[in-house]
């Protein structure tokens, strides 16, 4: 009888975080195992982000004009359609982020391959001169976990000044904010 009781205590624990599927309380699923989300990257996401503080447009606009302020881009590159005909014609529609942005394509995935861990932390790096507690604003586009990835790994990396701008260039361009076409940084994966 105890033992039953038990496994039901067990069966009734409330799983850690990081764990959960279910929408969070603000209508967000939670990541996928181990912290980050791995998949259905184009999905509402939460309003706060691990170790970061979330943003919105006229705390961005404030920001732009700052000198110490890093902006980052996580949105991936576009990929070469499947089935397109070997010498066919492919001219992707270029990137355009908030000016002065470094732009890490595949760099917000939840699962990065060493090589790509490598050169987001060297590109981090380089972009703040090694201060980790410079200012470094993640973004993406409207409902893109590619930048609440990118922005919680940094904090796992020490990064104490994380801003996640959550609305993205959706919610820049959507203010009538100006932006520039941004070339992906040299070394990506």
């Amino acid at each position: 009888m105890l033992r039953r009781r038990g496994v039901i205590v067990l069966a009734l624990a409330p799983f850690p975080p990081f764990a959960r599927t279910a929408p969070a309380a603000d209508g967000a699923a939670w990541p996928d195992a181990g912290g980050y989300r791995t998949q259905d990257y184009r999905a509402p996401t939460p309003s706060t982000v691990p170790g970061g503080r979330m943003i919105g447009t006229e705390e961005a606009r404030a920001l732009l004009g700052q000198r110490d302020v890093v902006w980052v881009d996580m949105l991936p590159a576009p990929r070469r359609p499947e089935g397109l005909a070997p010498g066919s014609l492919w001219r992707p529609s270029p990137r355009l982020g908030i000016p002065g942005s470094i732009w890490l394509p595949e760099a917000g995935r939840g699962v990065l391959s060493p090589e790509a861990d490598a050169w987001f932390r060297d590109s981090l790096a380089r972009a703040t001169g090694g201060d980790l507690g410079r200012p470094v604003v993640f973004y993406c586009l409207a409902d893109c976990w590619m930048s609440w990835n990118a922005a919680k790994r940094a904090a796992g990396w020490g990064y104490r000044e994380v801003l996640w701008y959550r609305d993205g260039t959706d919610g820049w361009e959507a203010a009538g904010l100006p932006t520039e076409i941004l070339q992906p940084a040299p070394g990506g994966p």
